[in-house]
């Protein structure tokens, strides 16, 4: 009759969660006690819920029960296969009654829940970190662990993130599905492929908020940042050179290692950064991907670009100190100089 009358007896006193069900409420105090009590009797894993058992016993048995009529996904669940056959028809029956959020699945819209109550129920004991994502604890917690579960089968990486995993994977397959329409550029990363579009559309999201900056790429922010606060933390012990990113800092210090990790796989170039190595490789694909708007310029650099487009708009931006001399490129202030040197 509860689920007639809307009437939710049994409370947490914990956090307030409310239900119509007391073995849903016995169910949910696991999370506050962390008890888990169904054990599995092949390794250490234990679960809160019998339903996880059951699932994770399917990674020893191996066994995948539950196939899609309309691709090749199989599943150890049921449930799992009714979820994904909404992939191929897009039903989203869970629908927030707070806005017009809708999802496939009911761990979706509860987590979408948490955005209109700002509720976070899940907290790290180690560092006080708080999420309304489970899972997001789950893999938070790794960070203090060092717990790493997802391994290469093909060699001993490992990673806290089945993510990584999965990127570290196509690695090994040379795998890369996310192609862009305007180029021939492909990634393993659809994430990659969102940054490279930018290059095409201009879009610049990342907005620096003590200047008129910004940039297409969050890291290219971050750096632009600190030069305002003029922090370089990182320091070459070999030279004294100092930056604000960890990531200058190795590409710096192969200038003396003599490192050049990035191999072309068409000749024996390799690079010691990963963006001479992109320019490179547009020597064998011909490919000019940087176009001016205003006279159909085109040019596989983007540096190239830009100095290019100072002929329309006339920036001189490098200033001789000794007189008035401004230059659209550096090497022309750089023999200006030279005059006032008399070299």
């Amino acid at each position: 009759m509860a689920k007639h009358t809307g009437n939710k007896p049994y409370m947490c006193e914990e956090c307030g969660y409310r239900t119509a069900d007391r073995s849903y409420l016995t169910i949910h105090v696991k999370k506050h006690t962390g008890e888990k009590p169904y054990k599995c009797d092949q390794c250490d894993f234990s679960a809160a819920h019998k339903v996880s058992l059951d699932l994770h016993l399917t990674k020893h048995s191996g066994e995948k029960p539950f196939m899609c009529g309309q691709c090749e996904y199989r599943t150890a669940l049921r449930s799992q296969l009714s979820e994904h056959m909404r992939t191929h028809t897009g039903m989203k029956p869970y629908k927030c009654d707070k806005c017009d959020y809708s999802a496939s699945c009911k761990g979706n819209l509860v987590k979408h829940m948490h955005k209109h109550t700002g509720e976070k129920p899940y907290m790290c004991g180690e560092c006080g970190f708080r999420t309304a994502d489970r899972s997001s604890l789950t893999v938070h917690l790794r960070r203090h662990t060092g717990v790493k579960p997802y391994k290469c089968d093909q060699c001993d990486y490992s990673a806290a993130h089945k993510v990584s995993l999965d990127l570290h994977l196509t690695k090994h397959s040379g795998e890369k599905p996310f192609m862009c329409g305007q180029c021939e550029y492909r990634t393993a990363r659809m994430t990659n492929l969102t940054a490279h579009m930018r290059k095409h559309t201009g879009e610049k999201p990342y907005k620096c908020d003590q200047c008129d900056y910004s940039a297409a790429q969050k890291c290219h922010l971050d750096r632009h940042v600190a030069k305002h606060a003029g922090e370089k933390p990182y320091m070459c012990e070999e030279c004294g050179y100092r930056t604000a990113q960890r990531s200058n800092l190795s590409v710096h210090m192969r200038k003396h290692s003599g490192e050049k990790p990035y191999k072309c796989d068409q000749c024996d170039y390799s690079a010691s950064h990963k963006y001479n190595l992109d320019r490179h490789m547009y020597k064998h694909t011909g490919e000019k991907p940087f176009m001016c708007g205003e006279c159909g310029f085109r040019t596989a650099d983007r540096s190239y670009l830009t100095v290019h487009m100072r002929k329309h708009t006339g920036a001189k931006p490098y200033k001789c100190n000794k007189c008035d001399y401004s230059a659209a490129q550096k090497c022309h202030l750089d023999q200006h100089v030279a005059k006032h040197n008399g070299e």
